[in-house]
């Protein structure tokens, strides 16, 4: 059983990131990257157990959160249940995407657990899934922790040169532990 398939047995919500002051800021932040809705397609990779998932939900005409955990999975579908355009899809990364082009992409708290060269494969897959045009929100940590496979600082500059895409790039919220930034793709 992976680390994040043991928190998620254990505590549906093991960050508390459905009623932490600093995780609902954190989660206004992202949409406030995302721009006005509505929105068209959005596609969230690793949604956890779904709070940021059932905030972008009504605000999108069509939600796929993707979760590489059963557990998050069935917890997120349970999060955006009310909303019949939002899905949970099971996908642990790296792994090929779904193929349609979205409008947004949604990345939050997930980069610095992949190795350097999954999060290569994962940022060529985001760059051919989202539409010129489109909206790549991230959401990271500033500092490390001891379950990292790399370093925080950076990783958002890191993976946006993995994509091979030109980007403008905005930062939209910064404290001492993390930054949401989001980058257009040219």
């Amino acid at each position: 059983m992976s680390s994040f398939a043991a928190k998620f047995a254990a505590d549906g919500d093991p960050w508390s990131t459905f009623s932490n002051r600093d995780e609902a800021v954190k989660r206004a932040a992202i949409l406030h990257a995302l721009g006005p809705a509505p929105m068209g397609r959005v596609l969230e990779l690793a949604s956890g157990n779904g709070s940021n998932s059932r905030a972008i939900a009504p605000r999108v005409l069509r939600l796929d959160a993707t979760e590489g955990t059963a557990a998050g999975t069935r917890l997120t579908a349970s999060a955006i249940a009310a909303w019949p355009r939002a899905r949970a899809i099971e996908l642990a990364l790296p792994a090929r995407l779904p193929a349609r082009p979205y409008d947004a992409i949604v990345v939050a708290e997930l980069l610095y657990y992949l190795s350097p060269l999954d999060m290569a494969r994962v940022a060529d897959c985001v760059g051919k899934v989202l539409r010129s045009g489109g909206r790549l929100v991230l959401a990271h940590h500033q500092v490390d922790y001891y379950d990292f496979a790399q370093h925080a600082r950076g990783i958002h500059e890191r993976f946006l040169e993995e994509t091979g895409c030109d980007w403008r790039i905005k930062v939209v919220r910064r404290c001492a532990r993390w930054i949401v930034s989001v980058a257009r793709k040219k």
